[in-house]
């Protein structure tokens, strides 16, 4: 069974080499850094891509010219209508109100709770954890006598009250009024370009233009306003920081351009600075009581910066002081005017961004409210926009809150409002951190990896802790969910406390990297000693059966719904996975030992992949699955997604068994929930049903900005959906390249250009009638690839540097070749 159920596993591991350098490629990059400063001063319309002609798969610079949210009023609720900007550090939400502009804005690491709040901080676990691991004896002991617990009885058992856990915050309200706009106001236009990462508003007033830009730079972390008015001396505008009430505050001034804001949280101490640079052409400036006050200027440009003294780096999270950080940001800002500011901000984000385009159609969403409201329409170009925009949102989305030198995408991504968020906006790992970045590897997004692959090695260090204090176990263990303060998620929810598989299914990710990049440094020093690392903790902890040597995870838990059992589908896939991915790597750095018990614990681990009386794949290791039950999580098809043991291909029986689950669950659900079942249904190659469900996501579960909803605003949807869309249309999962794996009728016609893929490829390609009519795929290591598509027949050919490559085809629809690394092949599949 093993065999059977693992085979393509080591395939692609087995075949990698270590990656020359991936160097990115930016079509005409300097050309639009020229345009896009010229849109921004020239007019108040937002800077659109390329041309409508017909282009090859590779030519990216003409696709894409509709990827532009717009609003034709200012926003009224922050949830639903504030546009959302971004660099992974500093976020900032725009309203663009006309009197008067609240632009709320986030750093990502102010939160309470944690270290300083009441002295040292136990990572969530108890004061006195003697005795925890008999307790965990106990409840496995009870489950193997009575089969199953309720929540509530283990919850009362294994369960912690934790305190000091702590919230995400809101940083500040950057206020800016305008005395001058009380009078009727005409052309109102509010939008954010996904091209440029610049949010926009443009209105006029008593026969002036008025224009706003906004954009938060990565390389010089600050949010960057610009002002601006068609006739001079027209301007202006009082600007001030106004704060939440659970801190302290002073501001002082630094010259007559400069407020320095610094504090503390109430809560834990953690220190917060902000600096406000106000810079201006013509007119006049002061400062009083904390607030500038701008006078007939003809533009007027508001840097804004802000730090904490948090650090990543257990147990204290302390490093430095706010103040300092900020002064010496302010300091480095002096160097640049608007300009090169802008300048600088193009040149890091659109070589990110533009590396993937997708195109399925002409089609112009227009007003987003009207379109979203309307969606699906009769009008299937306007549904071809939205759904081609929804993808390009997603990609900027994890840009925008995910960069090297800060924390990951927590559920909100890096934008909030609260003192206390909505499930602290925290990181919950039995589905919402890891779907966050499934896009990441597949939409060609490496940059926004760092901050989670740096937080989960931190997170391993109370984690240990975790695992040897509460399971006298080797290895590392976090539960449901965790905190910037190494929180190891132990809580007493009943339903929502126990997932210690957690860590396992975090840990894919590093595996993940090695599969897509083939980078041999990672591998060792980073993926391997992390996976083997999780793995010792679950071969201390596999229990057997009370009736056979078959390998058990108890307790074990489905989220969120049903009882405490032995042996749950989902604890089984996750724990075979994980065991199979070490296994893989340990074979690849040499250390037979290991290798060697993972592979005796595989024979004997059940992998939670059983089919009932219904034809449905079970979720329990007993056949007790509800057929009328619709709950949102559908943890019983990891095989399926994330993971790799089910296909259609492969497995046939149990992608059937699949499909059976999936539509006795339905379609229904969260926003986050219908992601997952986008790319379930790619997986299983049904790309009809996977667009019914991307449809009922942008209907149902889908805020008039297009940020998901669970309610509430919820990220991992919007994440989740796009590499669903991606699934669609490649997948490398299986040790070959599938194109067009799950296309839908619908989308009879279109293009791609640079989605990444296992193997360390990239590839381009486009359609048309159904069938692939091109495919660019570029390769960076040496090797032989395997590519399927159901559009191959004898009129394939595959050339590279216009001359013809021999391919083989051992199987219908599947061709073979060798590849040389830093080579782009052309692949075509019709006349």
């Amino acid at each position: 069974m093993f065999k059977d159920n693992f085979y393509v596993l080591g395939l692609l591991a087995n075949k990698m080499k270590k990656a020359k350098a991936f160097k990115e490629k930016v079509n005409n990059g300097r050309l639009l850094i020229a345009v896009a400063i010229a849109f921004f001063f020239a007019s108040g319309s937002p800077l659109s891509y390329g041309q409508n002609s017909p282009v090859s798969p590779g030519d990216k610079t003409a696709i894409n010219q509709h990827a532009v949210l717009v609003f034709n009023s200012h926003g009224e609720d922050w949830e639903s209508e504030s546009l959302p900007l971004g660099n992974g550090l500093l976020g900032a939400t725009i309203a663009g109100g006309v009197t008067e502009d609240v632009i709320q804005f986030n750093e990502k690491t102010l939160w309470t709770g944690g270290p300083g709040k009441n002295g040292p901080y136990q990572s969530g676990l108890p004061d006195d954890t003697s005795g925890y691991a008999e307790q965990v004896e106990a409840v496995v002991k009870e489950i193997a006598e009575k089969g199953s617990l309720s929540p509530e009885y283990v919850a009362g058992k294994l369960g912690h009250q934790q305190p000091d856990y702590g919230s995400y915050q809101s940083f500040a309200d950057l206020v800016l009024s305008f005395p001058e706009n009380t009078q009727d106001i005409h052309g109102y236009r509010r939008s954010l370009d996904l091209n440029t990462a610049v949010a926009t508003v443009s209105y006029s007033a008593d026969k002036i233009d008025y224009k706003r830009d906004y954009f938060v730079t990565y390389p010089d972390n600050s949010i960057v306003i610009r002002l601006t008015a068609s006739d001079k001396g027209a301007l202006n505008v009082s600007a001030k920081l106004r704060f939440p009430e659970n801190r302290t505050w002073s501001a002082e001034g630094r010259g007559q351009d400069t407020l320095l804001y610094s504090g503390a949280l109430t809560d834990n101490g953690l220190e917060f600075a902000a600096g406000m640079r106000i810079l201006h052409e013509g007119g006049t400036t002061d400062v009083k009581d904390a607030e500038f006050r701008v006078k007939n200027a003809d533009s007027v440009t508001i840097l804004l910066t802000a730090a904490t003294n948090y650090a990543l780096r257990h147990p204290d999270y302390r490093l430095g002081h706010a103040k300092d950080k900020v002064t010496s940001q302010l300091s480095h800002l002096r160097n640049f005017s608007f300009d090169e500011l802008l300048t600088r901000h193009l040149n890091d984000y659109q070589p990110l961004f533009n590396r993937v385009r997708l195109d399925l159609g002409d089609g112009e969403t227009g007003e987003l409210k009207a379109a979203l409201k309307a969606y699906p329409s009769k009008n299937e170009s306007h549904n071809r926009a939205l759904e081609s925009l929804y993808f390009h949102y997603g990609r900027y989305l994890l840009i925008a809150s995910s960069r090297a030198g800060s924390l990951p995408a927590n559920l909100q991504g890096i934008w909030n409002k609260d003192i206390q968020a909505p499930w602290s906006a925290d990181y919950h790992l039995n589905i919402n951190l890891q779907m966050n970045y499934w896009l990441a590897h597949t939409t060609n997004l490496p940059e926004t990896l760092p901050p989670l692959f740096d937080f989960v090695e931190n997170l391993t260090i109370p984690g240990r802790e975790a695992a040897g204090s509460l399971f006298g176990a080797a290895g590392w263990v976090v539960f449901l969910n965790t905190n910037p303060w190494g929180s190891t998620g132990l809580i007493d929810w009943p339903t929502a406390f126990w997932q210690p598989e957690a860590a396992a299914w975090i840990a894919r990710h590093f595996y993940e990297e090695v599969a897509f990049n083939a980078d041999e440094s990672f591998l060792k020093e980073r993926a391997w000693p992390l996976l083997k690392l999780t793995s010792q903790f679950w071969l201390d902890n596999l229990v057997e059966s009370a009736h056979s040597d078959t390998l058990l995870i108890s307790p074990s838990y489905s989220p969120e719904h049903g009882d405490f059992t032995a042996g749950a589908a989902m604890s089984q896939q996750i724990v075979t996975d994980l065991f199979a991915n070490t296994l893989t790597l340990a074979e690849q750095v040499g250390d037979g030992e290991f290798a060697a018990a993972l592979k005796s614990a595989l024979e004997r681990l059940e992998p939670g992949l059983r089919i009932g009386t219904r034809g449905q794949l079970q979720e329990w290791r007993q056949d007790i699955d509800d057929e009328e039950n619709r709950h949102r999580h559908i943890s019983h098809l990891f095989a399926l997604h994330p993971g790799n043991h089910i296909s259609p291909v492969d497995t046939p029986s149990l992608s059937k068994a699949a499909a059976v689950s999936l539509n006795a669950r339905g379609d229904g659900g969260t926003g986050w929930s219908r992601a997952w079942k986008i790319n379930f249904w790619a997986r299983l190659a049904d790309g009809n049903r996977a667009l019914q469900l991307l449809q009922a996501q942008l209907r149902d579960s889908t805020l008039s900005n297009m940020w998901s909803s669970h309610p509430p605003f919820q990220i991992d949807g919007n994440f989740g959906a796009t590499a669903g869309i991606a699934e669609m249309l490649l997948q490398s999962h299986r040790g070959e390249l599938h194109l067009l794996p799950a296309l839908p009728d619908a989308w009879e016609q279109g293009r791609v250009t640079g989605l990444r893929a296992r193997g360390n490829r990239e590839v381009s390609m486009g359609w048309s009638d159904g069938r692939l009519n091109k495919a660019m795929v570029k390769t960076f290591t040496d090797g032989e690839i395997r590519i399927r598509c159901d559009s191959f027949d004898d009129k394939i050919t595959v050339t590279a540097n216009g001359k013809h490559v021999a391919f083989t085809s051992p199987e219908q629809g599947v061709i073979s070749f060798t590849t040389s690394a830093q080579q782009e092949y052309a692949v075509s599949a019709a006349e």
